[in-house]
């Protein structure tokens, strides 16, 4: 295809969008023969292919992998060996996965002009958006975006996080000739890799412009939450700097003093008043369209397991402000867009662009789960089905082959059909397919997991209290094993202290309302099995899932990528959520179970 389609800005990038999704099938035929043609020599291909480029050959004889699979050729290029064992393109860099949604951290080559494909991704955004809120580029966005510090392999490769990549090219530097991307934020501050100053700073360009800030954001709704809670124990401090028109000398970094003191011109008393009396308010309901009053929207992904961050948000923005999901991504390839930005945060629907790879997709059962129990190495090639051919209302993995070397590569996303864009398929993120608790014969996935608690915290609402954040994990020191459930509670009438004298019943029916939530499986094997014991729920203390986070960014996590992880296997992780439990309850009976 003709990479300076990749170029398009504005109106352009919309007509390439609507070319491509009317020719989906021509276009992904295209991609493949391209990928083939380029790297059919690569010593991946050639073990399968024997030189061959034929696409009908590729999809007979090249196999469906997971990581460790492609993970031994990874490990030679980052060594010093050729990029040709992947790529007939120079490998320029090793993107580094979060790890929290599942397992360890992966590597993912990258070439060069994968930077322009994720670049039109992104200049796709605001022409959407502008179909639907007019006059964004009369504004700025306070978005709030974090680089993390890089590493490099032993052969020179830098390894990095998908997104500090970007914000490291040349693509996002030169976005200040673009409108629709003037950011509240310096460039310095978000790359700057120490998190406390970067945030610090960003916050407070974001203050410093309130008056004409539009946009608010963060690329998820867990690393926007950390910022309002930063905001909450730092606005003192923040309110002191706009006051004196001086930069707490907490910042040390240099080019965060540098970027910060051009803003800090001089003392602005009137404005830090406002902001002080905006945030010493007993309640912060509403708070984000106090403090940002032209905002019209909320960008931040809240699909997934980020949907249970939606409450917390609206509280914030008192349901003033939409929430926004424009764009699906991975480290591994990006994917699609949201055409519908402004709906309901539950019918967000992505279309796969299928000029960013060649995508294939697993067939699933109505659950999300492998048809006829196939093991995860074993997916017959036969019963792939090309994204032209997937059907409406369907359960699949979606498996990508990229430019960079990644073949008939299971990312692990759960996706259904949903609907199409002339003939691209729309699809709704469901879940993680790897992430699972399991004691017996039962099997909870991520999507399970969040439909039973959030049916449970209900019981919270009468008691102001809401559920801000959970994980889990399974507990086989007991016989029969349980789940565990971990929950940090705020509430809006009391103390945070005084949310651990909430009356043990209410916790308790929280289990109960969990379990009998949960699938047929799991009811029998709790009930007529006794295979699995009552659900456990242990309370802990506010703060913890942000020293969660701050363990994970420690351990060379990205602020950016940072999805709290939904079931914990980690011993050091959960020593630190069992030094933080202040309450322990237990369901009080069988949940409901007809043979």
């Amino acid at each position: 295809m003709d990479g300076k389609r990749l170029e398009y800005k504005g109106e352009e990038a919309l007509k390439e969008l609507e070319k491509s999704t009317v020719k989906v099938d021509e276009v992904q035929e295209d991609i493949l023969k391209e990928i083939l043609k380029r790297n059919g020599q690569t010593e991946y291909l050639k073990q399968f292919m024997k030189g061959s480029t034929d696409v009908s050959t590729f999809k007979r004889l090249v196999p469906v992998i997971t990581y460790s699979s492609i993970c031994p050729y990874i490990q030679r290029i980052a060594n010093g060996e050729d990029s040709s064992l992947l790529s007939a393109h120079p490998i320029t860099e090793m993107l580094r996965s979060s790890g929290t949604s599942a397992g360890e951290p992966k590597l993912m080559p990258s070439i060069a002009e994968d930077l322009d494909r994720r670049t039109f991704v992104y200049n796709l955004i605001m022409p959407i958006m502008n179909q639907y809120i007019p006059g964004l580029d009369k504004g700025k966005a306070m978005y709030l975006y974090f680089a993390k510090g890089e590493r490099s392999t032993p052969s020179g490769l830098p390894i990095r996080p998908v997104l500090t990549s970007y914000y490291k090219s040349k693509h996002f530097k030169c976005r200040s000739h673009d409108p629709f991307n003037d950011f509240t934020s310096p460039d310095q501050t978000i790359l700057c890799t120490d998190s406390r100053q970067s945030m610090y700073c960003q916050l407070l360009a974001g203050l410093l412009h309130r008056n004409h800030v539009l946009r608010l954001g963060a690329v998820f709704a867990s690393a926007f939450l950390r910022a309002i809670n930063f905001l909450e124990r730092n606005w003192v401090h923040l309110c002191n700097d706009i006051r004196s028109g001086q930069l707490d000398p907490s910042i040390t970094d240099p080019g965060c003093r540098s970027a910060m003191m051009e803003l800090l011109t001089s003392p602005d008393p009137v404005l830090a008043d406002k902001i002080e009396a905006i945030c010493s308010s007993k309640s912060w309901k509403g708070i984000l369209c106090q403090l940002w009053p032209r905002a019209k929207y909320i960008e931040a992904v809240v699909t997934g397991s980020m949907a249970q961050y939606i409450p917390t948000l609206e509280f914030y923005s008192a349901g003033k402000l939409p929430l926004l999901c424009t764009m699906y991504a991975s480290s591994e390839c990006y994917l699609g867009v949201n055409l519908k930005p402004l709906c309901d945060p539950a019918d967000v629907a992505y279309t796969i662009l299928p000029n960013l790879g060649y995508f294939e997709f697993i067939p699933l059962g109505n659950n999300g789960s492998l048809v006829e129990e196939e093991e995860e190495e074993e997916v017959t090639r036969s019963k792939m089905v090309d994204l032209a051919h997937v059907r409406l209302g369907g359960y699949y993995e979606i498996v990508v082959t990229t430019f960079a070397g990644l073949y008939r590569y299971r990312i692990g996303d759960v996706l259904q059909v949903i609907g199409y864009h002339n003939k691209a398929p729309q699809f709704r993120f469901v879940c993680r397919r790897n992430v699972v608790l399991s004691i017996d014969t039962d099997k909870t996935s991520e999507e399970d997991l969040h439909k039973s608690v959030t049916m449970a915290k209900k019981l919270l609402e009468p008691y102001e209290a809401l559920l801000v954040e959970y994980t889990s994990c399974t507990d086989t020191s007991t016989i029969p094993g349980h789940y565990v459930l971990y929950w940090e509670i705020v509430s809006h009438r009391s103390t945070m202290n005084e949310l651990t004298r909430l009356e043990t019943h209410v916790l308790e029916e929280c289990c109960m309302a969990v379990e009998e939530s949960l699938d047929y499986v799991y009811r029998r094997c709790r009930t007529f099995d006794r295979s699995v014991g009552p659900l456990e729920i242990r309370v802990v203390e506010p703060g913890t899932f942000e020293l969660l986070m701050d363990l994970c960014i420690s351990q060379g996590g990205s602020i950016n990528q940072y999805k709290t992880p939904r079931c914990i296997k980690c011993n050091s992780t959960l020593d630190l959520l069992n030094s933080r439990v202040c309450g322990s309850f237990f369901s009080p009976r069988d949940p409901i179970w007809i043979p």
